[in-house]
């Protein structure tokens, strides 16, 4: 808050903004369409590639560690690219640059992914090995072109609607609810495709004899991402203008002397007040809990609960698109349970407790995976095929309401987690006088550095009991419950009117 009362833009990284003015309501509907295009595409990487990389020969064991790219990403390009666009002086504008750039970089790392069993087979891979490494080279160098263009669109994005918004706090908060409401039609979508298993025969050129049914579907709901980011990225680019942007002479007399982005960020951690270092450590643990279930939760439905192996028969498929229509109940409950979240602290005395009482939810939820895993391990029933062959059958009704029931009851933590700490960053920020794009960077630290830690860790400590995922979602749900402690014991609470002023709605 400035101080006439007034709620000022968010300065990014130490830059302040100029003062802009307010732009129609319907441009920055417009910009936060674009929300909706990249979550897409993050839904289809939430549900389906961890499978998709073991049937091209990715052991489980390893297969978490392709995926350090989305912390590693999200620490080093998203900020910087913030950063950086903030002092862009194309005539193209400050922000749209960079969403362009993004969105053709997706486009050339969905090709990459999409392909990668074509293109490996192409080049020496054995049609039917259980290993082709060209496929996964080829995969992987696509995977992190994905990442890097998801982190380069998404902060641009948020600021171009604060930059539409102008100084108006009552546009800033509709702006972000908007662009909330934009993510969870994205990830509604995509986990829509991806529980679909015949969409492929919409592409029937999808299936190749290097690529059978799973694969020609991933690659067929990549192709529909990419021609939905593309058309919302166009229409905005193309309806909503920028100014170019001028830096004012004081400006340019320090830009010489100016220090770089990881310099202010250092400086920052140097001065974060205590409230601060509580809010990350409630953070990282939160996050430790969570990415676990994040990164194996279709693995979890094709493998524990449906009973099938990577790569043999149809079981463990029908699993994973299972698992992704859990993800999309869970998006519904998550973007439900979003627009009550200020009304929940509210009527609990304070946003700690509603942050503590999710994790504690969170810590059952991941605790119920070992329930439901063990009651379809017990009630599994089995048929013999007329070659001889005894394969298992889908599991009971039961045993599938209770896990889609864990995956929506999961969607409540997950919209408190997508917008308290962002919130409190903000307020605490304002306390100690620190820059928001600052502590928004600080706080980024706290959620990524937990996940490159599950990355390495997880695949070798479920490998280290008997392989599967329960073991990595133990772990999580005890981070979840000692989150929930520290929320609870801990985290100073704001009040629920301070908190309203500065969340600009739901955060995610």
């Amino acid at each position: 808050m400035d101080k006439t009362g007034k709620h000022s833009p968010p300065a990014s990284f130490g830059l302040q903004h100029h003062e802009l003015p307010q732009r129609p309501m319907w441009q920055i509907v417009m910009v936060a369409s674009i929300a909706a295009g990249v979550q897409f595409g993050w839904a289809l990487q939430l549900s389906l590639l961890t499978p998709y990389v073991q049937l091209i020969g990715v052991p489980h064991v390893w297969s978490s560690f392709i995926w350090l790219c989305g912390p590693i990403s999200g620490m080093v390009v998203q900020p910087v690219v913030g950063y950086y666009s903030d002092k862009c002086t194309s005539s193209f504008g400050r922000r749209r640059p960079f969403i362009a750039a993004g969105a053709f970089l997706v486009g050339v790392a969905v090709f990459f992914i999409g392909y990668a069993a074509d293109i490996g087979v192409s080049t020496g891979d054995q049609m039917g090995a259980q290993h082709k490494p060209r496929a996964i080279a080829i995969f992987v160098v696509g995977f992190w072109i994905l990442d890097v263009a998801n982190n380069t669109l998404q902060g641009p994005c948020r600021a171009f609607i604060a930059d539409l918004s102008g100084s108006n706090s009552r546009k800033i908060q509709t702006g972000n609810a908007l662009y909330s409401f934009f993510m969870g039609v994205g990830n509604v979508l995509g986990y829509a495709a991806g529980s679909y298993s015949h969409l492929y025969k919409f592409v029937p050129f999808t299936k190749t004899d290097a690529c059978e049914v799973y694969c020609a579907n991933l690659k067929t709901c990549f192709f529909i991402s990419i021609a939905l980011l593309a058309t919302v990225t166009i229409l905005a680019l193309s309806l909503v203008h920028e100014d170019r942007y001028v830096p004012e002479h004081n400006e340019e007399s320090k830009s010489g002397k100016q220090m770089v982005f990881f310099a202010e960020m250092f400086r920052a951690l140097k001065g974060l007040s205590k409230s601060m270092w509580i809010l990350l450590l409630v953070t990282c643990l939160n996050w430790i809990a969570w990415f676990p279930f994040l990164l194996y939760d279709t693995d979890w439905m094709g493998k524990e609960v449906y009973g099938g192996t990577v790569g043999e028969g149809t079981l463990y498929n029908r699993g994973v698109r299972a698992g992704a229509l859990g993800l999309m109940l869970n998006s519904v409950v998550s973007g439900l349970v979003s627009l009550f979240i200020e009304r929940m602290s509210r009527w609990s005395g304070g946003v700690k407790r509603v942050w503590g009482g999710v994790n504690f939810l969170l810590a059952a939820s991941l605790g119920m995976t070992v329930l439901v895993t063990k009651l379809a391990e017990s009630t599994r029933q089995y048929t013999t095929l007329p070659d001889g062959t005894r394969t298992a059958l889908p599991p009971n009704v039961g045993v599938k309401a209770g896990a889609l029931g864990i995956f929506a009851i999961l969607g409540a933590p997950l919209a408190v987690t997508f917008s308290v700490p962002c919130a409190l960053a903000s307020i605490f920020s304002n306390d100690s006088g620190a820059g928001q794009g600052l502590s928004l960077g600080v706080l980024n630290l706290a959620i990524v550095i937990p996940q490159m830690f599950v990355s390495v860790l997880s695949g070798p400590w479920d490998a280290l009991f008997g392989g599967g995922n329960l073991p990595a979602f133990v772990v999580g749900g005890v981070a979840a419950a000692i989150s929930g402690i520290f929320a609870l014991c801990m985290l100073p609470s704001p009040a629920p009117d301070e908190l309203s002023k500065v969340s600009g709605g739901t955060m995610h």
